[in-house]
């Protein structure tokens, strides 16, 4: 998928974004391929209130946001990978999420259905 047609995912998204968590993520980091971006959220809403226990520090508290993405997406017939780069709640200074464009999901409808 080349960069300009994800672009237009790209504003679906941020709208997306606005209406369900109140936030506006930067999109930054395109791969050369376009195939590959950032989402940036400079405040997660879903950590607000989150500590993470010692003998819990690997878990990825928000990871529920990349699975949202996914099958937001798959929708739209869109196969895509998500995952967490940095996370407020390990330190880092923003939340990055890591979008790669998979391919598109073709319609595989049953013999005589249309």
């Amino acid at each position: 998928m080349s960069r300009q047609a994800n672009r237009g995912t790209e504003s679906k998204k941020m709208v997306a974004f606005k209406m369900y968590l109140g936030i506006t993520p930067s999109i930054t980091n395109w791969s050369p391929a376009g195939d590959e971006f950032s989402l940036i959220l400079e405040n997660n809403p879903l950590v607000d209130f989150v500590e993470l226990p010692d003998n819990h520090s690997s878990l990825i508290y928000s990871n529920l946001l990349c699975g949202v993405l996914r099958g937001a997406l798959e929708m739209v017939q869109m196969a895509v990978e998500a995952k967490f780069v940095q996370d407020t709640l390990k330190g880092d200074s923003v939340t990055e999420i890591r979008m790669r464009f998979i391919r598109r999901i073709e319609d595989n409808l049953p013999a005589g259905e249309e």
